[in-house]
């Protein structure tokens, strides 16, 4: 099977579709699982950027709009519902492509990866203090006693820093130590799309202002009525979180639109720096004139590193 990897406004989702489009000519034609922990929710289109169907290009794609926007997002269910797809398609004599930025998703789906339980007590006792104290605070000490965690976790997705630290407890080890090392449970080649940092940070302005552009606003305002707010998850998407402030007389829209931005640029520097840790992906720069030839190139060659 195949990956398509790495930061926001990179192009995978073109690029999964097109080496699809490519596969399909052949004798395993190639269907998309979607890797985006945002985009499996109904009516978060504009803002998670998910593509059209006619941007589709008649290409199956698979988890996409599976949540309620009210529901907490769970890797562990997730990486039941894509391993289910990928087996699936993997027996039928397709091929499988992930395609995604949410790099704990990607492990889950790909990797032997076993998640901790969890501790109803530790559980409570840290939501309280994540309801009294905020996110910044549980997060500052996340990156004090797991520096990796740190990098990997926003500061303001307070659920997966309770999670994080929560592990942390349970295990007195750090979180990331729950993550094997690079083992895969399929072969699998990974692909990741890389952008000079100058040029990702003037795709993401773009990308933010088209959305604004497109009605991202009322978009918001739209899911809002339908339960948006109780969303633990949803409500802190990139884009959502800020606009539901603006909705909320919180700030002005300008300042939800430069916040978005800058905020999603710090997310970019996450989701490249969790990437470049895993030596099996292998990196194309995404404006390469040849891209999909040379993406194509790999596949043929097969997968680098540990292998499943």
């Amino acid at each position: 099977m195949i990956a398509v990897v790495g930061a926001t406004a990179t192009g995978k989702s073109d690029l999964g579709v097109g080496l699809a489009r490519r596969l399909g000519a052949g004798d395993s034609p190639g269907e998309v699982i979607n890797a985006d922990s945002m985009q499996l929710y109904r009516g978060m289109d504009i803002g998670t950027a998910k593509l059209s169907v006619a941007e589709r290009d008649d290409v199956p794609h698979h988890l996409l709009d599976i949540w309620d926007i009210t529901q907490t997002a769970n890797v562990a269910a997730y990486q039941r519902l894509s391993r289910d797809v990928i087996d699936d398609l993997r027996d039928s004599g397709r091929t499988p492509i992930l395609v995604g930025g949410s790099g704990l998703y990607i492990r889950g789906a790909l990797d032997a990866l076993d998640f901790p339980g969890t501790d109803p007590v530790v559980r409570a006792r840290l939501e309280t203090e994540l309801a009294e104290r905020g996110s910044l605070v549980l997060h500052a000490r996340l990156a004090r006693l797991d520096p990796a965690a740190g990098i990997a976790i926003l500061p303001t997705n307070g659920r997966r820093v309770v999670r994080a630290l929560e592990v942390i407890e349970l295990t007195g080890g750090p979180f990331t130590a729950t993550l094997p090392e690079h083992v895969s449970r399929y072969p699998c080649v990974q692909i990741g799309l890389a952008v000079p940092r100058p040029e990702l940070d003037a795709r993401i302005e773009l990308r933010v202002t088209r959305m604004w552009e497109a009605g991202l606003v009322d978009e918001v305002r739209n899911l809002e009525k339908n339960g948006l707010r109780d969303g633990l998850t949803a409500s802190r998407a990139l884009g959502y979180a800020q606009v539901l402030r603006f909705l909320a007389e919180e700030c002005s829209e300008d300042e939800a639109r430069e916040e978005t931005v800058r905020a999603t640029r710090r997310f970019a520097r996450r989701q490249d720096s969790w990437f470049r840790r895993d030596p099996r992906v292998q990196w194309l720069p995404y404006d390469d004139p040849d891209l999909l030839e040379k993406a194509v190139a790999l596949v043929e060659a097969g997968p680098v590193g540990s292998g499943g």
